[in-house]
């Protein structure tokens, strides 16, 4: 697995700056597959890894959130439970959501981070400090990003991305040591 070392150095700069990591869900915190049963209920599978990160990072001061094109109770349902600080579902034009949370927070592009996977996600990679992908995005998304993250949407590409930004903050000993001395 790619470590942060593995960046240029401008790129592990700017990961040290973000306060927010935002993402899509469908093809990030999901492997982009829905399933419908008979009855018309939508089901979809979140990995935990990504979920266990989203909680136990907001202890060292980084913010999370979701923009999706789609809207699904599950999906709200899952954000309730990981305490996700910004949510947006239903948002197929994500900039202008990106915007409106830069304004109100009081944010600046390069203090965000966007992990996405397909081309609707492009104009919000554009207005942030660092993008990332899982390495299963389309090609296009691949070619444009700072960081092409070792594994798949839906299976640790978020804890991946969020072990990075531990790492580039100088947070990763202290996160450990929490972690075996039970403080977590």
């Amino acid at each position: 697995m790619k470590t942060l070392n593995d960046y240029a150095p401008a790129i592990r700069q700017q990961l040290a700056r973000v306060k927010l990591v935002l993402m899509d869900v469908d093809g990030v915190l999901t492997n982009g597959l829905i399933y419908l049963s008979d009855e018309g209920v939508e089901t979809k599978a979140f990995s935990t890894r990504d979920g266990l990160a989203i909680v136990w990072f907001r202890r060292y001061g980084l913010r999370t959130g979701v923009i999706s094109g789609r809207h699904s109770k599950g999906t709200e349902q899952r954000c309730r439970d990981l305490q996700i600080d910004e949510v947006h579902l239903g948002a197929t034009h994500k900039a202008p959501v990106l915007e409106e949370i830069m304004g109100r927070l009081g944010l600046r592009g390069e203090e965000i981070a966007f992990v996405g996977d397909d081309l609707l996600d492009l104009p919000v990679m554009q207005r942030v400090g660092v993008s990332a992908a899982p390495c299963d995005a389309h090609a296009e998304v691949l070619s444009r990003v700072d960081i092409v993250l070792d594994c798949p949407g839906g299976k640790g590409a978020v804890r991946h991305f969020l072990d990075l930004w531990l790492m580039a903050t100088g947070k990763l000993n202290t996160a450990i040591e929490d972690i075996l001395h039970d403080q977590f």
